[in-house]
């Protein structure tokens, strides 16, 4: 990569957004479904929006992405790593794409109303049934813990590359200004 290449401002402001409202869910998610008091009504009318939100946000970001590109990796990097950034990538906006579609669609088999904010309901994009929300209710579960473990991964490279490499690929996404 070469010194100075680096995301558009719209592509790092949209990643460092994201990242604090995909955080924000995920933490969310682990405490519905952790708990049994009231609690869980309140998280419910935050998880409901904000994920329509991402949703939104990541459909954007894959527009923005298609539109603008991306800096290239550095030359000099191996191989496997290229693949698995690319790969990793991948997988990364599927879930940001999957997971919302997954839980308005799990709502929606469990006429579930999707609220937003003061009455203001989504339609369902799934018709009633007891068998697929069950499904999707795994589904949505089980890929938490995939896009977790994930994210994981991809704070660990990017370290790596802020750390150790010291190649501008964390640069290239980093919160400041050009």
């Amino acid at each position: 990569m070469m010194a100075g290449q680096r995301f558009t401002v719209t592509q790092r402001v949209l990643h460092w957004v994201m990242a604090a409202a995909i955080l924000a869910m995920l933490f969310i998610g682990v405490g519905m479904v952790s708990t049994i008091t009231t609690t869980y009504l309140g998280l419910v009318s935050i998880h409901r929006p904000l994920g329509i939100l991402i949703l939104i946000l990541a459909i954007l970001r894959i527009g923005v992405r298609l539109a603008k590109g991306t800096p290239p990796l550095p030359d000099d990097l191996p191989v496997p790593m290229k693949q698995a950034a690319i790969l990793s990538h991948i997988w990364l906006y599927a879930l940001m794409v999957a997971m919302p579609l997954l839980g308005w669609g799990m709502l929606s088999a469990a006429r579930y109303p999707v609220t937003m904010w003061h009455g203001f309901v989504l339609p369902p994009i799934l018709p009633q049934s007891d068998r697929l929300h069950a499904i999707l209710w795994d589904l949505h579960h089980y890929l938490a813990f995939a896009f977790f473990a994930l994210i994981l991964l991809h704070l660990a490279a990017a370290l790596f590359h802020a750390l150790v490499r010291r190649d501008g690929v964390f640069e290239a996404m980093a919160p400041v200004p050009d």
